[in-house]
């Protein structure tokens, strides 16, 4: 009688063990599957905050996509940076929601498109080409090529322009405004370029460095002082504030002023805390 119940229990011990092993093993799934979310999370939320504020036709905004910004992606580091587009700049909202743009109609036209752009490729490594294309042909006075861009680089234009046409594009350029106007503090120019929240004001070409200073984690390529070197090399020569005011014809000399005494501040605390 004893044997059988032991024959009985040793026929069913292998099923037992098949029944742990799943178990274990499906917890063990499970469990790194948690872990792999977090960890995920914990990187995304170790990233640095890049936001870039600027107009389609203010010759700094370009000069700073095309000889600035396009570093980032010739580098380790872009991946440890949440880099954010917003084409709307100094613009007006007028009367029924009109928008009249520093630049004329022609920067409306391709503030909406690149905001098209942007909502048609939402994926950075999709809409940054067409902007940096756009961006060039606006750096090289040729800005009413920019449908050649769509070529250029092997793109449908159709849901970009349905885009414009449809009056979305209006849309979205209406919710950057808000966006735009928003800020704090309140921007007085563009580029308007701001680091976690914190506005590099007229030192953004040395972006590359705040990124670092504000990053938690390791990044490699912040030791490579090469970057900074090719940034210094392009920014804009002799000019003391490379940006686009708001409202640049009447700008007083007590906000120069201010915006240099603020500037210079900041290369203060730099220098103090590195």
């Amino acid at each position: 009688m004893d044997s059988g119940r032991r024959a009985s229990s040793l026929s069913l011990l292998p099923h037992q063990l098949l029944l742990l092993f799943s178990i274990t093993f499906l917890l063990s799934a499970i469990s790194s599957s948690a872990s792999g979310e977090v960890s995920g999370f914990a990187s995304q939320k170790e990233k640095v905050t890049l936001a870039l504020y600027y107009e389609t036709l203010c010759p700094y905004c370009s000069n700073f996509i095309v000889n600035g910004l396009i570093n980032l992606f010739d580098s380790p580091l872009l991946s440890i940076v949440d880099l954010k587009l917003v084409p709307y700049g100094n613009a007006r909202i007028g009367s029924n929601h009109t928008i009249t743009c520093q630049h004329g109609p022609t920067e409306c036209l391709l503030n909406t498109i690149e905001a098209c752009a942007i909502k048609v490729w939402p994926d950075l490594n999709e809409h940054f080409p067409f902007i940096y294309c756009v961006e060039t042909l606006v750096y090289e006075h040729k800005y009413t090529q920019w449908e050649s861009c769509f070529e250029k680089l092997g793109l449908d234009s159709t849901p970009v322009i349905d885009c414009y046409s449809s009056g979305y594009g209006k849309e979205l350029e209406l919710q950057y405004a808000a966006e735009t106007n928003a800020l704090q503090p309140p921007h007085t120019y563009v580029p308007w370029v701001v680091v976690d929240g914190q506005p590099l004001y007229e030192d953004y070409e040395n972006f590359i460095s705040y990124i670092c200073k504000a990053y938690k984690g390791t990044a490699t390529a912040c030791s490579d002082s090469s970057l900074n070197a090719i940034l210094k090399e392009k920014a804009i020569p002799n000019h003391p504030h490379p940006v686009c005011y708001t409202e640049e014809t009447t700008k007083s000399t007590l906000s120069r002023i201010r915006s240099a005494i603020t500037w210079w501040m900041r290369q203060v605390n730099m220098v103090a805390s590195a």
